[in-house]
């Protein structure tokens, strides 16, 4: 390890690994199969560890603890929306690691570069498993952070032939499509209409009403909604839930936060014993034809940071764990 990777006190305490050291060490692809290798070697969402959330005066505090034999850790990260305004990002925080066998401190991460990596993965991982053969063509609602990581993700497990931009401020979806074609990926602005046109709907906004009508997305279309972890809030109608084939992280983690699903279930109009679990999906434990959307919604579990965090310091330290 050199000192560029990341910053070894001279303590011997933990390292701290930049959100450039993150970046260096871990592509897309490599987190997305470390996110499916922890499941496929058993590790059981359901028994993960909560989201916690502190109100502040001015946002939220929440922690993500998770633990596995290798490695164990929280993330803590802060959300202000009103940052944005400020010229400060809005989320901010750090990821603890720890090693398994001790429990001593490991690794302290930007916590932000890693949530903007592992999200995407998580949703990459889904797409992979859902989308039909020859899925080519994407519509992104959204400009920020997030949906470019789920372009990045995207791209990553599909030979990836055109987006459709949609977002809320012109400046912001010209400069996205701008980003997407210096890829060598073609792009362009659109509107609602695009969605029907998809192989793959990609919601990553902070929307807390659905985005589109629900009997756009084709019969053989994935559709992935991560923007909210809000059992309120949600960007894909009752109509695509209904619809679909619906994969979630967790039941657990899906009917205590995902509004996407929550309120459907909550009208009597879909039934929770119909959703299905990444972990059933990426196992084989189940098959889904694609005669029918599949939906994918996440809203982020602490055991995704555990695994590339864990990724990240194997590379960056020599795996300490």
């Amino acid at each position: 390890m050199t000192s560029a990777a990341a910053c070894l006190p001279d303590d011997g305490g933990p390292a701290w690994i930049s959100a450039a050291a993150i970046g260096r060490s871990l592509s897309m692809i490599d987190a997305i199969d470390a996110l499916e290798q922890t499941l496929l070697a058993g590790l059981d969402p359901e028994r993960d560890g909560q989201r916690s959330r502190l109100d502040t005066p001015d946002g939220q505090l929440l922690q993500m603890p998770s633990a596995s034999d290798r490695y164990c850790g929280s993330k803590i990260i802060s959300i202000r929306p009103a940052n944005d305004g400020d010229g400060v990002p809005v989320i901010q925080g750090v990821y603890v690691l720890f090693d398994g066998a001790h429990l001593s401190p490991v690794a302290v991460l930007d916590g932000a570069a890693l949530t903007a990596l592992r999200t995407p993965a998580v949703s990459g991982l889904a797409v992979r498993h859902l989308a039909t053969p020859g899925s080519s063509r994407i519509a992104l609602f959204g400009t920020g952070v997030q949906a470019w990581g789920h372009v990045e993700a995207i791209r990553a497990v599909l030979d990836v032939a055109h987006v459709d931009v949609i977002g809320r401020t012109p400046t912001n979806v010209e400069e996205m499509v701008r980003r997407i074609r210096a890829t060598g990926t073609s792009a362009a602005a659109a509107g609602i209409e695009a969605v029907s046109a998809a192989d793959v709907v990609v919601c990553t906004t902070a929307a807390h009403s659905p985005l589109f009508d629900g009997a756009l997305v084709a019969d053989h279309a994935v559709a992935v909604a991560i923007g909210s972890h809000s059992p309120d809030a949600r960007e894909v109608d009752t109509a695509l839930v209904r619809r679909s084939s619906v994969v979630v992280e967790s039941r657990t983690s899906a009917l205590r936060e995902a509004g996407d699903v929550v309120i459907p279930i909550s009208d009597g109009a879909f039934d929770p014993e119909d959703l299905i679990t990444l972990a059933d999906l990426v196992r084989g434990v189940v098959t889904i034809t694609h005669d029918r959307p599949r939906l994918f919604k996440g809203c982020g579990m602490p055991w995704q940071d555990l695994a590339v965090a864990g990724a990240i310091a194997d590379r960056v330290l020599g795996g300490t764990g």
